[in-house]
């Protein structure tokens, strides 16, 4: 039986104003999943958090937090960053509690480097060169079993646009925490440096992901056919990489999956342990 409650989802926007592909599509995820799973409904509110400084509080169920522009440091100091950390910790603080109600986070790319550098994960450096375009992500030992790659092969594609990353992981940190790697970036034969790492299970509740698994791939080749888009990714790139891209987005075997399936899915795991009764009647 339908709760009548809606699950409240919160998206922490820290794309800073600038116009972006990332919103517009977490924006459609959510309108897709609203009475999907379980017949449960959806009640989002965004959060403009770098440019407007502010943060949801504990009142949400789902926390959807962004990728977004510029160095992961640019912000130290910063109060929207002081905030954004307190709630990290106070997320993880009401998840750690016995007999609390629980709340489902999940971070991407520049998100996902903000909580690496907040509880001391791994080392957050500058890329050689920018990440740029459709690229294999392989999965761990650790993450065979994660729910979060349900539906995809190994490896799996995703978006994958950043100068940043996350290297030298902590064992002692995470294994304090019980988290777990789940995924690191595409082998590089030719390159001798170390594969970043793609993703890390920090809780039952939270995960963090490098790539952009809301990227769409029919609304994102619309974007990347815009001449302006197409000429400046060409001079920066190269057109070998253009092509690369664009036929990675009209393959259905590439992003399609990924995109289908790990927010989607993410959402309803989230709805089925915030709200358990659902599932005993399906």
């Amino acid at each position: 039986m339908k709760n009548e409650h809606p699950v409240r989802v919160a998206v922490i926007d820290l794309y800073n104003g600038i116009p972006n592909e990332g919103m517009r599509c977490i924006r459609q995820i959510l309108r897709d999943a609203n009475g999907r799973f379980y017949g449960q409904h959806l009640h989002v509110d965004e959060f403009d958090t770098r440019a407007k400084n502010v943060m949801p509080g504990l009142e949400y169920d789902i926390y959807l937090s962004t990728g977004g522009p510029g160095s992961p440091f640019d912000s130290e100091g910063s109060e929207w960053e002081r905030k954004y950390f307190n709630w990290l910790d106070r997320i993880w603080e009401k998840n750690d509690a016995p007999d609390t109600e629980i709340k489902c986070v999940m971070a991407i790319c520049h998100s996902y480097q903000m909580v690496a550098r907040h509880f001391k994960l791994a080392e957050v450096t500058e890329r050689k060169s920018e990440s740029f375009g459709i690229h294999p992500v392989h999965i761990t030992d650790d993450g065979r079993n994660d729910p979060i790659f349900t539906g995809l092969k190994d490896p799996f594609y995703a978006a994958d646009f950043r100068e940043w990353q996350v290297l030298q992981p902590r064992q002692d940190v995470l294994d304090s925490m019980g988290a777990r790697i789940l995924a690191i970036e595409k082998e590089r034969p030719h390159v001798d440096l170390e594969r970043a790492v793609m993703a890390i299970r920090l809780s039952k509740q939270m995960i963090a992901l490098q790539f952009h698994p809301e990227a769409d791939p029919e609304g994102m080749t619309v974007h990347f056919s815009k001449p302006e888009l197409r000429e400046k990714i060409i001079n920066r790139h190269g057109e070998a990489k253009y092509l690369s891209l664009m036929q990675g987005l009209t393959d259905p075997g590439y992003l399609l999956p990924t995109y289908q399936n790990m927010i989607p899915g993410f959402l309803k795991r989230s709805i089925a342990q915030l709200r358990p009764e659902l599932t005993e009647t399906v």
